[in-house]
Formats: structure tokens, C-alpha cells, sequence
């Protein structure tokens, strides 16, 4: 069976959704970029939290932050992921509850003036709305990630990047490449 068609489209389909968010995003994750700039100049750090796919987007980031996104030669920049404790998450979802797994999280290892990054395709992932709560009564700023029509999360944080699509597959290759380019400015800064 020949699947060229079907790899054609999505492609396209791709790379429209990327055409789209140069004017959609582009004001917008400029903002982030100078909100995670000013932190990590006044000695702060950036947090990262979603599920699923964002989760391991989320550890992507952090990750690309911490080592280096292009130069490995530059000093590390303080970014933690809130996905990656499986003792905590597993622990905490099993005796208490999962919504609050990211707001407990950031309520130890926050500090005012720190940035929380929230990525959820849909805006609707309760312990990502809680931990933005959360992160804003601690005096942290936050970013949002999100896609569709903004959810529950859009009217939230400091700065909210939407990927001007409905697919979830399009809007997670969106929150990528913001996020590369989010990094890789901050990487710049230094």
C-alpha cells in the first residue's frame, strides 16, 4: 500500500499550522521569552508541568535548558520538570489525589519570581489549571500552552500561547517548536 497521499497531507497540514502561528504567536511568545529571560537574569528558575505527550515535552524543555539546547558549553540554567519524580507522583496521586500532583509540587520547590510553564493541548487538565493557580498565589509567572479553542486555562497566567489548530497532533508540534525557540532565546541571552 502506498501511504504517500496520507504523509503528504499531514505534512501540509503541518506546516500550515506553523504558517498560522507566525501571526497567532509570534507577540505572544516574545512575551515568554522576556518574563523567562528576566527570571533566570535575577537568579530564578523554570518550572514545567503537563501530561502525557506535554509531559515528556515538558521534560524536553527543562532538559534542553539545563544541558544546553545548541551550545553545551554554556552555564546551566536552573529549569526542573515537574513530571519526572515517579516516587512523588505515583505516591502522591495514590494517597491524595492526581489534580493536585504539580500544585504540591511547585508549593516545596517554588519561589517567587521563578516561571511555570503549562502545557496542555486541550486547556482543560486540572492539576495543570491548579498548579497555575498555585504558581500565581506564590508570586510565580506563568506561561501556558495550550491549542483549540483555549480551554478552562485561557483566561489564566501571565502569558498564554495558543496553537491556532484543533488537531492535538498539530498543536503538540506547535508547543515544540515554541518551545525550542523559547530556549533556545534564553540560551541567548546568557
Amino acid at each position: 500500500m502506498n501511504h504517500k497521499i496520507e504523509i503528504e497531507r499531514q505534512i501540509n497540514q503541518s506546516s500550515s499550522v506553523f504558517a498560522d502561528m507566525v501571526s497567532h504567536c509570534s507577540e505572544s511568545m516574545n512575551q515568554a521569552a522576556t518574563l523567562m529571560i528576566e527570571a533566570i537574569r535575577n537568579g530564578k528558575k523554570i518550572l514545567w508541568c503537563g501530561n502525557g505527550g506535554s509531559a515528556a515535552q515538558a521534560q524536553h524543555l527543562s532538559t534542553e535548558l539545563v544541558g544546553g539546547l545548541r551550545d553545551h558549553e554554556r552555564p546551566a540554567i536552573p529549569s526542573i520538570s515537574l513530571t519526572t519524580d515517579s516516587s512523588f507522583l505515583t505516591a502522591w496521586s495514590n494517597d491524595t489525589d492526581f489534580n493536585s500532583v504539580f500544585s504540591r509540587q511547585i508549593s516545596a520547590l517554588g519561589q517567587k519570581g521563578d516561571v511555570l510553564v503549562g502545557i496542555t493541548t486541550s486547556g482543560n487538565s486540572e492539576n495543570v489549571l491548579l498548579a497555575i493557580d498555585t504558581a500565581e498565589e506564590m508570586g510565580i509567572h506563568t506561561i501556558i500552552f495550550t491549542g483549540k479553542d483555549g480551554g478552562k486555562i485561557k483566561e489564566k497566567g501571565n502569558m498564554t500561547i495558543t496553537i491556532p489548530s484543533d488537531d492535538t497532533q498539530r498543536i503538540q508540534e506547535g508547543h515544540i517548536l515554541c518551545g525550542h525557540i523559547l530556549c533556545e532565546l534564553v540560551e541567548k541571552s546568557l
